[in-house]
Protein backbone atom coordinates (compact mmCIF):
# COMPACT_ATOMS: atom_id res chain seq x y z
CA UNK A 1 0.00 0.00 0.00
CA UNK A 2 1.20 3.45 -0.82
CA UNK A 3 0.24 6.81 0.69
CA UNK A 4 -3.49 7.26 0.18
CA UNK A 5 -4.18 3.53 0.15
CA UNK A 6 -2.57 3.11 3.57
CA UNK A 7 -4.48 6.07 4.97
CA UNK A 8 -7.74 4.68 3.57
CA UNK A 9 -7.02 1.25 5.12
CA UNK A 10 -6.28 2.83 8.50
CA UNK A 11 -9.45 4.93 8.32
CA UNK A 12 -11.48 1.81 7.47
CA UNK A 13 -9.98 -0.03 10.44
CA UNK A 14 -10.62 2.89 12.82
CA UNK A 15 -14.18 3.17 11.54
CA UNK A 16 -14.76 -0.54 12.17
CA UNK A 17 -13.43 -0.26 15.72
CA UNK A 18 -15.69 2.74 16.37
CA UNK A 19 -18.71 0.87 15.03
CA UNK A 20 -17.96 -2.16 17.22
CA UNK A 21 -17.53 0.04 20.30
CA UNK A 22 -20.77 1.89 19.50
CA UNK A 23 -22.57 -1.45 19.10
CA UNK A 24 -21.22 -2.73 22.43
CA UNK A 25 -22.16 0.48 24.26
CA UNK A 26 -25.83 -0.51 24.23
CA UNK A 27 -24.99 -3.35 26.63
CA UNK A 28 -23.45 -1.16 29.32
CA UNK A 29 -25.27 -1.27 32.63
CA UNK A 30 -26.08 2.12 34.15
CA UNK A 31 -24.34 1.03 37.35
CA UNK A 32 -21.03 0.06 35.72
CA UNK A 33 -18.06 2.30 36.40
CA UNK A 34 -15.89 3.34 33.48
CA UNK A 35 -13.19 0.88 34.55
CA UNK A 36 -15.66 -1.98 34.91
CA UNK A 37 -17.27 -1.20 31.54
CA UNK A 38 -14.00 -0.88 29.61
CA UNK A 39 -12.89 -4.31 30.82
CA UNK A 40 -16.26 -5.92 30.06
CA UNK A 41 -16.46 -4.21 26.66
CA UNK A 42 -13.02 -5.61 25.78
CA UNK A 43 -14.28 -9.07 26.75
CA UNK A 44 -17.40 -8.62 24.59
CA UNK A 45 -15.59 -7.21 21.55
CA UNK A 46 -12.92 -9.89 21.69
CA UNK A 47 -15.51 -12.68 21.39
CA UNK A 48 -18.27 -10.95 19.42
CA UNK A 49 -17.38 -12.60 16.08
CA UNK A 50 -17.80 -16.05 17.67
CA UNK A 51 -21.10 -15.22 19.35
CA UNK A 52 -23.07 -13.45 16.63
CA UNK A 53 -26.67 -14.61 16.60
CA UNK A 54 -27.41 -16.96 13.70
CA UNK A 55 -30.17 -15.89 11.29
CA UNK A 56 -32.63 -18.26 12.99
CA UNK A 57 -32.00 -16.71 16.41
CA UNK A 58 -30.38 -18.86 19.02
CA UNK A 59 -29.33 -16.30 21.61
CA UNK A 60 -25.57 -16.57 21.12
CA UNK A 61 -25.16 -12.86 21.82
CA UNK A 62 -27.15 -13.24 25.05
CA UNK A 63 -24.80 -16.05 26.05
CA UNK A 64 -21.76 -13.82 25.44
CA UNK A 65 -23.29 -10.97 27.44
CA UNK A 66 -24.02 -13.38 30.30
CA UNK A 67 -20.47 -14.71 30.23
CA UNK A 68 -19.12 -11.16 30.27
CA UNK A 69 -21.21 -10.37 33.37
CA UNK A 70 -20.03 -13.54 35.13
CA UNK A 71 -16.42 -12.57 34.46
CA UNK A 72 -16.88 -8.95 35.52
CA UNK A 73 -18.89 -9.84 38.62
CA UNK A 74 -16.25 -12.34 39.69
CA UNK A 75 -13.43 -9.89 39.04
CA UNK A 76 -14.89 -6.68 40.44
CA UNK A 77 -17.44 -7.87 43.01
CA UNK A 78 -15.96 -11.15 44.18
CA UNK A 79 -18.97 -13.24 43.13
CA UNK A 80 -18.37 -16.98 42.97
CA UNK A 81 -19.71 -19.39 40.39
CA UNK A 82 -19.40 -23.01 39.33
CA UNK A 83 -15.74 -23.97 38.74
CA UNK A 84 -16.30 -25.01 35.11
CA UNK A 85 -18.03 -21.70 34.33
CA UNK A 86 -15.29 -19.68 36.03
CA UNK A 87 -12.61 -21.65 34.19
CA UNK A 88 -14.35 -20.89 30.89
CA UNK A 89 -14.69 -17.13 31.44
CA UNK A 90 -11.17 -16.81 32.83
CA UNK A 91 -9.83 -18.56 29.74
CA UNK A 92 -11.90 -16.26 27.52
CA UNK A 93 -10.53 -13.23 29.38
CA UNK A 94 -6.92 -14.35 29.18
CA UNK A 95 -4.82 -11.34 28.23
CA UNK A 96 -7.32 -8.68 29.28
CA UNK A 97 -5.45 -6.51 31.75
CA UNK A 98 -7.30 -4.72 34.51
CA UNK A 99 -5.38 -2.64 37.04
CA UNK A 100 -6.11 -2.18 40.73
CA UNK A 101 -8.47 -5.10 41.20
CA UNK A 102 -10.10 -5.40 44.60
CA UNK A 103 -8.92 -8.21 46.89
CA UNK A 104 -11.63 -10.43 48.37
CA UNK A 105 -11.55 -12.83 51.30
CA UNK A 106 -13.77 -15.86 50.97
CA UNK A 107 -15.99 -17.14 53.76
CA UNK A 108 -13.78 -20.24 54.02
CA UNK A 109 -10.69 -18.09 54.50
CA UNK A 110 -12.43 -16.07 57.21
CA UNK A 111 -13.54 -19.23 59.01
CA UNK A 112 -9.99 -20.66 58.91
CA UNK A 113 -8.61 -17.45 60.45
CA UNK A 114 -11.29 -17.45 63.13
CA UNK A 115 -10.64 -21.09 64.09
CA UNK A 116 -6.89 -20.59 64.43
Amino acid sequence: MVGGEAAAAVEKLVSGVRQAADFAEQFRSYSESEKHWKARMEFILRHLPDYRDPPDGGGRLDQLLSLSMVWANHLFLGCSYNKDLLDKVMEMADGIEVEDLPQFTTRSELMKKHQS
